[in-house]
């Protein structure tokens, strides 16, 4: 379905130049694959019922997939991908893969480990590997080409190639979710280094991200990276990407990059929540950091003071007194841009009751028990003093 000549891939970054990028597999490239990987299979089963009445076909699109295997022999995202869908029967006769890279050493290698690929003539829809380009041939292709459903993850090495319009042109279209990585230092090192201006309007928006520079003058290194993350988040809403979540990865102290989940349908939004918050190194009163640091994993104490439970439940006595609502209506209605995952309302509003800040309907004494205490299932319906 996509043709080779549209799609691009600007490398071209100093990891890429030497080679060292595939060396090894560092923990928070392990990290970032798994979440990929994750989130591909459980949209997969959501998708594939739907999907067979739409064409048979779902797609995994890597516009940056490298060699295939790391110099250590780990294997990168592209293959494990390809292997689980061999050992899936269903996912094999639907599953269409376009993986893209820029460097003609890394598209050859990869081929060739998928040609090594035990079954891999069980997939119905041949891998298709590419050697081109990311930029304005494969906005326009994106842009104008209704897509399969389809998962796509964009992973440059720096910013080139990364776009708001290839963010919205890969997620237009009906069951079409993204995740980019979102490479932080160097995009904040780029904003005010005129010879990557272009990259920079490409990226944000020529308003956005001058209003983005203003702002940013005279902050500290976390109001910047506050700061910068807020405005590419809404930069992708504003183009029609209605749930975004990012998840950091530091090294110390420092925010190196994120990865970017990018979706229309909160179905998607959740299950990468729900993804991302497992793969968090540290939690506050059982709400996720979103975060992926070895540093906070080794001293969890210093993890955080913010306590973001208790903020919860002082939150939504205010924003729903007087209403009536289920708790999977809380949760869909409130959980957009915070921390919290299901888990946490349920906990929050069983408090509550407790409490006796709002009544629920069955009450907890005719609600089942688990450990001694009252479950909070989606369908009890709250209201709020």
């Amino acid at each position: 379905m996509l043709a080779a000549n549209l799609l691009q891939a600007a490398q071209g970054e100093e990891l890429a130049k030497n080679g060292k990028f595939f060396d090894e597999q560092l923990d928070q490239s392990d990290a970032k694959a798994r979440i990929v990987q994750k989130y591909f299979f459980a949209w997969a089963n959501v998708i594939m019922p739907t999907a067979k009445a739409m064409g048979n076909k779902i797609g995994y699109f890597d516009l940056y997939a490298g060699p295939g295997r790391y110099k250590d022999g780990a294997k990168s995202t592209p293959l494990l991908i390809l292997e689980r869908a061999i050992e899936t029967p269903a996912m094999a006769s639907m599953l269409v893969t376009m993986f893209n890279d820029a460097n003609e050493d890394h598209s050859s290698s990869l081929q060739a480990e998928i040609d090594k690929l035990p079954g891999i003539k069980k997939l119905k829809h041949k891998p298709q590997v590419l050697c081109d380009e990311v930029g304005a041939d494969a906005e326009k292709y994106f842009a104008e080409t209704k897509i399969i459903p389809a998962f796509t993850f964009v992973d440059p090495f720096g910013y080139k190639g990364l776009s708001l319009k290839i963010v919205n042109g890969v997620t237009k279209d009906w069951g079409c979710d993204c995740v980019f990585f979102f490479n932080y230092n160097r995009i904040n090192a780029g904003l005010n280094n005129d010879l990557v201006r272009k990259h920079m309007d490409a990226l944000f928006g020529t308003e956005r991200v001058e209003d983005l520079r203003k702002k940013l003058k005279g902050k500290s290194p976390e109001e910047r990276e506050a700061l910068i993350l807020e405005e590419i988040s809404q930069a992708i809403k504003a183009m029609g990407g209605k749930f975004v979540l990012p998840f950091r990865f530091k090294r110390g102290a420092r925010t190196s990059h994120s990865l970017i989940f990018v979706s229309k349908n909160f179905k998607g939004y959740e299950i990468m929540k729900h993804i991302m918050a497992n793969e968090s190194s540290t939690e506050d009163q059982n709400v996720a950091s979103f975060t992926y640091s070895p540093a906070d994993a080794s001293t969890p104490l210093l993890f955080s003071l913010a306590q973001p439970f208790d903020k919860l439940l002082a939150e939504l006595p205010k924003v729903f007194k007087g209403e009536t609502l289920t708790m999977r209506e809380i949760y869909e209605q409130h959980s957009v841009d915070t921390p919290y995952i299901d888990k946490n309302y349920k906990e929050a509003l069983r408090q509550l009751e407790v409490a006796g800040k709002i009544t629920a309907d069955p009450p907890a004494a005719e609600r089942p028990k688990r450990a001694g205490l009252s479950t909070f299932a989606n369908h009890v319906r709250v209201t709020f003093k």
